[in-house]
């Protein structure tokens, strides 16, 4: 039971590291990602709480399909690109309130779900990243306090994942922006949705 918990806390410290770093470097657009944000956070504890009732294997499958699906669409194919004018409060707040709910429900931080569909959608790369990274902390934060709530928290083991999870977050922050193109962070990525989608897939085999 700590294991969701800690992939939280650990998400948590990873994105607040990236977040400050974006902030940092001027590469973080507020407006972008604030509808996301908002309805990923709300929509997270949801999630938390709803997995004592909703058959979680029927999910992860759902889930894998999508992330197959995700990182060949980003590996081998190019998304027409476009540029974040106009109003997308309703696409945001839609993709921002699914990943919270998946998100608190699985025990994942919903970047999983926000990057591949705005990358998909036509949003740049870098971008994309950036605007993840800090919705990512907050809906990670907002699940891993309905754990605590529910108290079921390894302070030892947290505490022995936090300085990881910090330099993981400002190292890959580092490198997407300073030495990678937008071509490379969208492969990247792709690769990571196979990194996930391989692990999300033991957990529903059971091993």
């Amino acid at each position: 039971m700590t294991a969701k918990p800690t992939g939280l806390f650990i998400n948590t410290l990873s994105m607040f590291s990236a977040t400050l770093k974006n902030i940092r470097h001027g590469k973080l657009d507020h407006r972008f990602g604030l509808p996301i944000l908002v309805v990923a956070t709300l929509m997270a504890p949801v999630g938390a709480y709803s997995g004592k009732f909703i058959p979680k294997v029927y999910v992860l499958w759902v889930f894998v399909a999508f992330l197959i699906y995700s990182g060949t669409m980003m590996i081998f194919f190019r998304p027409k690109e476009r540029e974040g004018k106009g109003n997308h409060i309703v696409e945001g707040s839609l993709i921002g309130g699914i990943a919270g709910f998946l998100g608190g429900l699985l025990g994942v931080g919903g970047g999983g779900i926000i990057s591949p569909a705005l990358i998909l959608l036509g949003y740049e790369p870098k971008k994309v990243a950036s605007t993840t990274a800090l919705i990512v902390f907050f809906s990670s934060l907002s699940g891993f306090l309905t754990y605590w709530k529910l108290g079921t928290l390894d302070w030892e083991l947290l505490l022995w994942v936090s300085l990881p999870a910090i330099a993981g977050g400002w190292l890959g922050t580092h490198l997407m922006h300073f030495k990678m193109s937008s071509a490379q962070v969208k492969k990247v990525i792709g690769v990571i949705m196979y990194v996930i989608a391989l692990k999300t897939l033991l957990v529903a085999l059971g091993l």
